[in-house]
């Protein structure tokens, strides 16, 4: 039998070489997951149906019904008016501030997180109503792009997350934990993007110039919008990240009680129409049956390198080196770094946590920690050259004489961001670990 470093070479090069093709990632990861399993048996089936076993069981977890359950309650929200009457009301408060079409963005930007795991949902949604206005008053791409794209990431970290129940169904920690543990820094993100834009623009007016020809209101009626469009919100989120913070409900019961009330408010508002909940559950299936695919891919993927001892292999090399932890994680950091310019986030998790988990139990390195660490770093993934995925949605909706290039230098400065606040996190693990520590 070949040794272990053989085969990890000879499945991730297969894994890597397929998915140049384009085949679709969890076509790519079944193709090479059975074929290994065959060639490393000798063309006994018994390991490859056990493995098929494996992968169906993994679909069976009720730790998985938050993934369509997080989704839906998105898609609702979507469908419906509440989020252009939310960034209206929000508009109200911010006056003549530097910047107020690009804090605007962000502020807005993270309360869709909240209500809201679909990052490409977040930016195309604040690009179409954004973007051509500050196009039209002369902003910076820094200064228009650049926030729409970070804040439309958020929804990746901020609750409800779909990709944080993926990762954690994948590494087996507890979604709760996770949830909880994402908050903080997700608000750190949004503050940082904040500070930054707030002193940009007062160093250099001209990357957002002020609207003089704004039509002020008073307090009273900007109270009254506030009041009427973003505060009923905040029960959605409180059905979501509250009652799993209080300890009434488990994360599924809280994902089903969020994607309730987030139908309830749509109807209250009467801007859900029956062709916008079709499309809502169709995006819902289209969007769930995928994640569990790669789930399923994932797992199956990880049950063969347990079986071909790779992952042993591994882990025995990494206890000889006697490693220090902080340095094992830099390196999985600049990996997922790396990875993050050709890949999907899933794929990602797909590929590097099943090696990633087993040492980290080895080294004994909070998980919950890492997985923060781990997701901020897959969501500068959404936003780096070439592959990143709101690179494109942001193509997609922005003029048509902006260029890809212009689109890069105006996520630069929020990668950079958020390269800081995960060194931030490794220096101050309460950061990530405070919230969750609440819970237990």
């Amino acid at each position: 039998m070949m040794d272990w470093f053989t085969i990890l070479l000879s499945v991730f090069g297969s894994l890597l070489l397929i998915l140049a093709t384009g085949l679709p990632v969890v076509l790519a990861f079944i193709l090479v997951t059975f074929a290994s399993l065959y060639i490393l048996q000798g063309g006994n089936g018994a390991i490859l149906q056990q493995n098929i076993l494996a992968m169906e069981s993994s679909l069976r977890t009720f730790t998985l019904l938050p993934v369509p359950l997080f989704i839906l309650m998105g898609e609702i929200l979507w469908q419906s008016s509440i989020a252009t009457n939310a960034l209206g009301a929000i508009d109200k408060w911010l006056g003549r501030v530097p910047g107020r079409l690009s804090l605007l963005t962000v502020m807005s930007g993270t309360v869709f997180s909240a209500l809201s795991g679909s990052t490409m949902a977040n930016t195309a949604i604040l690009g179409k109503l954004l973007l051509p206005d500050m196009h039209k008053r002369g902003y910076d791409p820094v200064m228009s792009m650049g926030p729409i794209m970070s804040s439309g990431a958020l929804a990746m970290l901020i609750p409800p997350s779909a990709l944080a129940v993926v990762y954690a169904t994948i590494a087996q920690i507890s979604i709760g934990a996770l949830l909880m543990a994402l908050i903080l820094p997700g608000l750190i993100l949004a503050i940082s993007y904040v500070v930054y834009i707030v002193v940009r623009c007062y160093l250099n007016p001209a990357l957002a110039p002020r609207d003089e020809n704004l039509v002020r209101v008073s307090r009273a009626q900007a109270l009254k919008e506030l009041l009427v469009y973003v505060a009923p919100l905040s029960l959605v989120v409180f059905s979501v990240v509250g009652v799993i913070f209080l300890g009434i409900a488990t994360p599924t019961e809280a994902a089903a009680l969020g994607a309730l009330s987030s139908l309830v408010l749509a109807a209250a508002y009467r801007g859900l129409t029956w062709k916008g909940f079709v499309s809502a559950i169709e995006g819902t299936a289209q969007i769930s049956g995928m994640v569990l695919i790669i789930i399923a891919a994932a797992i199956g993927f990880s049950q063969l390198l347990a079986f071909s001892g790779a992952s042993k292999g591994l882990l025995d090399y990494v206890v000889a080196l006697s490693a220090n932890p902080t340095v094992v994680i830099l390196l999985m950091m600049a990996l997922i770094l790396v990875l993050g310019c050709f890949m999907e986030q899933i794929a990602i998790m797909s590929i590097t946590l099943p090696i990633f988990v087993p040492i980290l139990k080895l080294l004994g390195i909070e998980p919950v920690w890492f997985a923060v660490m781990m997701l901020i770093n897959l969501e500068i993934g959404l936003m780096t050259p070439p592959f990143g995925l709101l690179l494109f949605v942001m193509k997609g909706v922005a003029p048509p004489e902006v260029t890809m290039q212009t689109i890069y230098r105006a996520a630069t400065p929020y990668l950079i961001i958020n390269v800081l606040v995960i060194g931030a996190i490794l220096i101050w693990p309460k950061l990530a670990l405070l919230l969750p520590s609440l819970i237990q």
